[in-house]
Parts: structure tokens; sequence; C-alpha cells
């Protein structure tokens, strides 16, 4: 191998292979001799460092988000080229060095001179303009580098925006600020880089990728998709069951759809190809499925943990409010998966060719412990930073009830704390540069003027509002990672709605999931472009056909807003009455979706199940009971139907 120089490099050891990825399939630098040994240091220390704060208690707001972001930011420019087509991937250039440099110095301002910039009480002096001009840039270039454009973009919009305010039209119009007075407030205050998005970073998000990281050493990865297998595999579209399974459980502790779909699908597309499946299918299913692990407890794409500082409650509330939504949402997906091998007539798996469900916990039912120590951890009232450090001791121990290969011995904990360090760069940058969209909107107000925007535009009608911000928490959302999403939409969206009686739990969600279904909405559907390479299907039909596959999905955040009892809020009675009614309505849909319940369903049939999810919505009595009754009346009459079939098919026989 040689690097762009022409040189040979140095062979690279096992450690390294692991830790820093493929030119090919990363955008991160595949480096080698000191450059490896100085990025893997800086990593092990924030890990540490982390963790360190995670037991003892964090440091005040803007000392841990100076610290995290010196390290996440130094890492990201030492990391990224500024070009992945014109960057060296094997070495870090001039430039980079430069760059990281100067953001470690201005995070080191605020260390070294915090007592006395709080004295000042926010006043400018000329060195933080200057140091906050050039942060912004470097938030933003940073930004660029590791996840793209679109959410750089908006940064740049915003600050155009707060500038150019005075010649904005209508209701968007304000007084404008300068540069002068714009940099230092995105710099100096937590309001901006150094916000509440950071701020959960550096508090929450760094530890739960950790957490991931450890897990992935330990061997969970393929245990997930083994235990999907075992499961579902048997079953109607039991290759489809075991992605969906496989990517729910990968869902829980990752942080971004197209991860999670690379990582599951580059196994279980092929095996639903294998078993029938298209090719467009099999890649809309695992875009669907890996999307949903975005709003599945507990992690939910770190989302949670910035709503349980919005909303101000705390992060076992928002964990139990999103159960059953979530499971609405694979549930449907799962449906659809189930009616399409019926529909295709598609035979089971041999089972004598997947594993053994008994096999298969035994030698890794010990992986399950740790996931089942963080929940009972958040569930007692251990705070997440201190539930998490935890749970990560106990990959560390249960790691050595399993087998040899996976154990967790100190080489693996060293490559898990540079895998860890470097896997929350992309997230910390998200926050930082959606930090910035934040100040901006906290300095113009324009906040006030999208939510009135949009009362005015729906005419104070709650379902056209509803549709508003759905397409809106969509457009804010492509491209852009889970946390971001919910950052950006639920502080433009989420306050229009609870201007309506929303309660803000629900709005808060409802903005959630529409900007993390962006990642399969065409044209900007990064997960399902991300299976649609696995897949070797058609992006554009692959994205379509996830659009439809998710289309229960659509409906769930609707029926929460109108159905409180969704979200475990209320008396069981009713909490378990909503439960069925919605169930019942994302079965309908999915079945009129795939044309196909027991049989293949008429033109009539389907349209009557495409009206079931919009009778249960809003839930009246009288309502549900004609959905139910819809979808009782077709299972009735497709039942009765195939008996006849069949016993005419014996008659013929005999």
């Amino acid at each position: 191998m040689t690097d762009d120089s022409g040189k040979k490099s140095t062979p690279r050891t096992e450690t390294e292979r692991v830790i820093v990825f493929d030119p090919e399939e990363s955008k991160k630098r595949m480096l080698s001799g000191y450059q490896y040994y100085l990025v893997a240091g800086i990593a092990i220390i924030a890990s540490i460092f982390h963790l360190y704060t995670a037991a003892f208690g964090l440091f005040d707001a803007m000392t841990q988000r100076s610290w995290h972001w010196m390290f996440m930011g130094s890492l990201l420019f030492l990391c990224y080229p500024m070009s992945q087509k014109r960057g060296s991937k094997t070495r870090i250039e001039w430039l980079d060095w430069i760059l990281a440099g100067a953001l470690v110095i201005g995070c080191a301002n605020i260390l070294y001179n915090y007592e006395a910039i709080a004295l000042r009480e926010g006043a400018a002096i000329p060195s933080d303009i200057y140091i906050g001009i050039i942060m912004v840039f470097l938030v933003i270039e940073g930004t660029r580098r590791s996840m793209g454009w679109p959410l750089p973009i908006m940064a740049i919009v915003a600050i155009l925006y707060g500038i150019f305010g005075p010649y904005m039209p209508g209701i968007l119009a304000h007084g404008g600020f300068n540069l002068d007075e714009l940099a230092p407030f995105l710099y100096l205050r937590t309001d901006g880089i150094f916000g509440v998005p950071l701020g959960v970073s550096a508090s929450f998000i760094f530890l739960f990728i950790l957490f991931g990281a450890f897990l992935s050493s330990s061997g969970a990865g393929q245990f997930f998709i083994d235990l999907a297998v075992a499961v579902a595999g048997r079953s109607q579209g039991g290759p489809g069951k075991a992605a969906v399974v496989a990517s729910g459980l990968m869902g829980t502790v990752s942080g971004s759809s197209c991860g999670n779909a690379v990582t599951t699908g580059a196994f279980t597309i092929p095996l639903m190809k294998q078993a029938g499946y298209k090719s467009e299918f099999a890649g809309a299913i695992v875009a669907c499925a890996s999307t949903g692990g975005q709003v599945m407890p507990p992690v939910m794409g770190a989302a949670a943990f910035v709503m349980a500082q919005f909303l101000g409650v705390s992060y076992w509330e928002i964990v139990v409010a999103a159960a059953i939504p979530a499971t609405l949402y694979f549930i449907s997906i799962m449906a659809m998966v189930h009616f399409r091998a019926g529909k295709k007539r598609m035979a089971r798996l041999d089972k004598d060719n997947l594993p053994k469900v008994s096999t298969v916990l035994r030698k890794g039912a010990h992986l399950l412990l740790p996931i089942v120590a963080l929940i009972v951890f958040l569930a007692t009232g251990y705070s997440p930073t201190m539930a998490v450090f935890w749970s990560i001791i106990a990959i560390i121990v249960f790691s050595w009830l399993g087998d040899k290969e996976h154990r967790m011995t100190p080489k693996k904990i060293v490559a898990a704390l540079i895998s860890g360090g470097t896997g929350a760069i992309e997230v910390a940058a998200a926050c930082a540069c959606s930090g910035i969209v934040i100040g901006v909107i906290a300095i113009t107000g324009v906040g006030l003027a999208f939510s009135s925007f949009v009362l005015s535009l729906s005419y104070g009608i709650l379902p056209l509002a509803l549709i508003l911000t759905m397409i809106g928490s969509i457009i804010l959302g492509m491209g852009v990672p889970t946390t971001a999403q919910y950052i950006i939409t639920s502080t433009l969206a989420a306050p229009a709605l609870a201007q309506m009686g929303v309660p803000m739990m629900s709005a808060h969600l409802f903005c959630l999931y529409f900007g993390v279904l962006a990642d399969v909405t065409p044209p900007v559907a990064l997960a399902t472009y991300a299976a649609s390479g696995i897949a070797k299907s058609n992006p554009i039909k692959t994205g379509f056909t996830a659009l439809i596959t998710a289309a229960a999905g659509f409906l769930v955040p609707f029926m929460f807003v109108y159905n409180p009892y969704l979200l475990l809020q209320g008396d069981a009675p009713h909490v378990l009455i909503g439960c069925v009614t919605a169930l019942i309505g994302i079965l309908g849909l999915s079945a009129g979706v795939q044309g196909y319940l027991v049989n293949d369903l008429n033109i009539v049939e389907r349209l009557f199940l495409f009206c079931v999810p919009f009778l249960i919505i809003y839930p009246t009595l009288m309502s549900n009971l004609i959905g139910v009754a819809i979808i009782a009346a077709i299972y009735t009459t497709q039942r009765i139907n195939l008996k006849k079939k069949d016993l005419a098919r014996k008659g013929g026989i005999s």
C-alpha cells in the first residue's frame, strides 16, 4: 500500500484496521504511523474524560462542552480530509493541522478565560469577535467535511438571515445583527455553538456511542442478526421479518439510520433476495426498519436526551412515552413483510438451514445483559450518565461469560475507547452546527414567526397544521442526522402545535418522527440509498418503495396526537383500548397497501382497508367500532372463501 506521495506505508495492525475505516466505505482517513497513534491517543483521552465525568460528576456547562468540542473538533479535522476526491485519505495535511490548532485555541480561550468572560456578562472584546468568527467558520467547515452540505447550508442561511433581517418580507423581518454582535453571541453563550445540543452530546450522546462501541466489540452485532434470523426465519416472510428485528435491535443502540442500514443490511438483504423478495423491496424494508431504530427506545438516535432537556422532564419519561408508537411502527413494517410474502406465495425457509434460538441464546445471551442492565438502571432512577457508565462496566464483565474471541481484553477495551472517541465526531459536529441555527433562532425570534406562519396558514385547523408541520419537518430533516433533525424541527415547528393545544410531549415526538422519516422520503432518502447500494437496486424505485412501506409510520404520529393514551398517558383501560385500535388501524393499512390479508384483496376491499386507519386516528367509540367491523368483515369473508375453495379442490380430487 502507498500513501499520496507514492511511498510505501507500513502495514497496519489488526486494531488499526478495525478502528480506522476503509476510505472506500468511510469519509474518515486511514492513518498509519505516528499520525494514527496521535489520533488514537486523543480518542482514548476523550473517552476516558467522558467516563470520568460520568462517574464523578459533570463540570459546569461551558467547561464540559468546551473540553468535549476541543476533543471532537480537533479529531474532526485530523480524521476528515477537506475534499473526498482531492484530499489525502492516508495522511493529515498541513491545513488540517492549522484548523485543528485554531479550534483548540478557541476552546482553550473559553476554558482559560471563562471567569473573565462571565464577569463581562457577555460584553465582547475584539478578540472575542475574531475568535468567534473563526469558531463559527470551523464548525461549519468541520460539519461539511464529516456530513456533507445539508446542515452547513442551514447554518449559513441562518447566519445570513440574522444579518439581513431588515430586508426580509412580512413577519420574517427583524432588526438585523452584524457579525460583531452575532459571532460573540454564537461563541460565548450557551445559546449558540456551546448550546443545549452540544451539551447533550458532551453529557449523554458520547457515552451512549461509547456504549455501542463496547457492545460491538463484544460481538453483539452478529448476535442480534443471528437471534433475529432464529426467531423470525421460519415464519411467513421470515427473512424480511429477520431484517426488521435485526435493524430494530441494532437501532436501540445506534444513532444513525444509514449506519444501521449498512450494518444489518449487509447480511439481511442478500438473505431476503435469496428468499424471493425483489431487490427494491429488500432494500426498502431494511431502510424503513433502520430508520425506525431512531425512534425506538432506549437511545432513539440520541434525540431522547435532547428532548428531555428541552421539555424539562426525566429521560425515563421520554422513553416510556415513545415505547408504544415505536412498537406500532415496527409492527407495521413486519405486517408489510408478512402480507407481501403471502401475496407472492413465498415458501418458508428450511429450518435445517436456520440457527436455533436455544443455540444462539446459549452462545450470546450474555450480550443482552448489558442492555437489560441499562434499562434497569434508568428505570430505577439512575441518571443517564451514571446508567450508561455502569452498563459499559457490565459489558466488560459479562463479555467474559462468552467465547474467547469476544472477551473484552485490555486490547479490545483500548480498541473500543478509540472507536467510541472517533465514532462520536459526526454527532458532535451536527450538535455544534445545529447550535448555530438555534442561536440565530433565539436572537432573531424567527421561531415565533414560524409558529405564526403555521397558525395563519392553517387557519387554526389542527389537522391542517399537523400536515404543514409534517411537510416542514420532512423538508428540514432531509440529509440531516437524527439529533440535528429533531433539534431543528422541534425548535421551529413544535411551538406552533403547542399553541393549538397539542401537549408538548406529543408535539416534540411528532416533529421527531417526521424528521426521521425524511431518511426514507425521496428525493433525499439517505437510509434508502445506503440500503439500495447493498441491494444493487434502482435507488429511486427503492426510495418510493420505502415510502409506501413506511406508510403506516406516517400515520402513527397523527394517532398519538389525537390519542395521548398511546404515549401511556392515562388509565390502563383507555391505554389498552387505544393500543388495540391503533394496532388494528395499522394492520388494516398494511394489508391494503400490499393487497393481501388472508388471501388476495380486490379493489373494493383495499379501499375499505385504506379507510380503517383514518377512522381510528380520532378515537371515538363509533369510529373505532366501524374500523374494527370493516377488518372483521373482510377477514371473515376471506376465510369463508378460502374454506370453500379448499372444499371444492378436495371434492375435485376425490
